[in-house]
């Protein structure tokens, strides 16, 4: 589950003031998700402009010849109004994109991030309609037939991966359709490749390296996610050694309570199967403070599915996967990758996965 919409915001008024043209965006002036919709591909790993906030999400871990590494390329689209609404100058800024790249070197214990952000244009940013082709300058996730390119590079650091589905894509909730909470407006339309072999090079501290692994991508779009009562969210994507696939997350409220969480388990022939409420459980087994934000973040899980038994240990790879202002991000939360151990059906199961933590430094809540 995406959506880390201060940082959108702060974004989106530190380039409009820069380029002076204001616009004012309004949630109601845009489409909402609703039942009923069928999502078709390729066309809809295209941008979908009438929706306020979309994102093309990819994380995964790698294996280098001597050491481990976790990655995060993202691409999100902000619109600033509806493309129905009669835009008042050509030059008009309606959609702005951010993109994030972070690099987690396990073995060394340090962690890398930056952003861009750009507004849409000729050789700024980008995204296709009818196919997945997204850019922000040199950043880049393109798909030729079967095959994901994913290439950024920032200084001493850069990824270029080419990812092939191990499984077919599973569409989340009730045929895509993801309800985030109570509200049946609080809802998005979201989808994954839950399982993508990944090879190719990534580069640390100007070394470069080959690497190969499993990445995991994301793919969201809405426009109304979090009500004034939720504050963030714990997301979770899991890939365990047996095949089988889990995403799961959970709202929490003001008063540090989490609403029902919901889930997809896949299973490694690529069959989904929907949990929600008291079919999954998750629950935190530590806590770490953060040197710089002073949040105090959750660090290590516990995650049960009773009717599968399915029982998981998570734990993070590196405790300090928190994305700040001194590391080039525009509102602070925690994203990083995890290792898993545990059992399944009685047989003992290990993995990795990625892990995002919002709303612990600030509220996420009641900006939609």
């Amino acid at each position: 589950m995406r959506f880390l919409y201060k940082w959108f915001v702060s974004l989106t008024l530190q380039s409009l003031l820069l380029t002076g043209l204001v616009q004012f965006a309004y949630c109601g002036w845009f489409e909402k998700a609703v039942p009923g919709t069928n999502l078709e591909f390729p066309r809809d790993h295209g941008k979908h402009p009438s929706f306020q906030t979309e994102w093309w999400y990819f994380t995964g871990n790698l294996v280098s010849k001597n050491n481990h590494w976790g990655t995060q390329l993202t691409f999100f689209r902000r619109s600033l109004f509806n493309k129905t609404r009669k835009e008042r100058s050509a030059w008009a800024v309606r959609d702005l994109y951010p993109a994030h790249l972070a690099i987690t070197n396990i073995g060394a214990n340090k962690f890398f991030h930056t952003e861009l952000m750009s507004r849409e244009g000729p050789h700024l940013a980008g995204s296709a309609g009818d196919r997945l082709d997204v850019h922000v300058r040199d950043w880049s996730a393109s798909q030729t037939d079967r095959d994901i390119l994913l290439s950024a590079s920032q200084r001493d650091y850069s990824i270029k991966l080419t990812l092939t589905p191990e499984k077919p894509l599973v569409l989340h909730g009730d045929n895509g359709l993801s309800v985030k909470g109570n509200d049946p407006n609080q809802a998005s339309y979201y989808y994954s490749f839950t399982r993508l072999k990944a090879k190719g090079t990534l580069t640390f501290e100007g070394v470069g390296h080959e690497v190969e692994g499993l990445m995991w991508m994301d793919h969201e779009f809405g426009s109304s996610i979090l009500n004034s009562e939720q504050v963030g969210w714990d997301w979770f994507s899991l890939q365990l050694d047996n095949g089988v696939d889990l995403m799961a997350f959970h709202l929490r409220r003001k008063d540090g309570s989490f609403e029902k969480p919901f889930a997809t388990l896949v299973d490694n022939s690529g069959s989904p199967t929907h949990l929600s409420g008291n079919s999954i459980q998750i629950r935190s087994s530590g806590s770490w403070v953060s040197p710089r934000s002073k949040a105090r973040y959750p660090s290590g899980w516990f995650i049960e599915i009773p009717e599968k038994k399915l029982s998981l240990q998570i734990a993070p790879a590196v405790e300090d996967q928190e994305l700040t202002a001194d590391r080039s991000a525009s509102t602070s939360y925690w994203e990083g990758a995890v290792r898993i151990t545990g059992t399944m059906d009685g047989q003992v199961v290990q993995g990795s996965g990625y892990v995002e933590l919002t709303g612990y430094v600030e509220s996420m809540g009641g900006r939609l």
